[in-house]
């Protein structure tokens, strides 16, 4: 679709990437939280070792990314920093937990993937703390 007005197809881009990171930072949180709860509960953690250093940490790397970053994501602050631990969560959930399962059970972290990876690569967006950060830098000549 052609706009003549490239303000608004611009104005449409980050509209369209802040409900993209609300939507999908809101549903990766609702896996993050029980698992916060699982880590503050105190009790015995069964959980994934993936990088060898005990399933404490590793739940509370998963913790950081999956809720931490989440809520990054939704604000658009440090953005590209909170992908990058999101999409090594999901590449990890995706081909290394469940990379033996069949597809249905390795669907939803892919899903999350490609998502994160489309975020990567066109940014938060001009509605985004991100943004206004680096409008600041610019009006202040830092």
């Amino acid at each position: 679709m052609y706009y003549p007005n490239s303000n608004f197809s611009s104005l449409y881009k980050d509209i369209i990437l802040l409900i993209v990171r609300v939507f999908i930072g809101f549903a990766m949180l609702s896996h993050g939280f029980p698992k916060l709860q699982m880590l503050l509960d105190g009790g015995k953690i069964e959980f994934y070792d993936f990088l060898g250093m005990g399933t404490q940490f590793s739940l509370i790397l998963t913790v950081f990314a999956e809720f931490v970053c989440s809520i990054l994501l939704i604000l658009g602050l440090f953005t590209r920093v909170a992908l990058g631990f999101l999409i090594f969560t999901m590449i990890i959930a995706g081909f290394v937990v469940h990379g033996a399962d069949p597809f249905e059970k390795r669907e939803m972290s892919l899903i999350y993937l490609a998502v994160y990876l489309l975020l990567m690569t066109f940014g938060a967006g001009k509605i985004s703390v991100d943004h206004l950060i680096e409008r600041r830098k610019r009006a202040s000549d830092w």
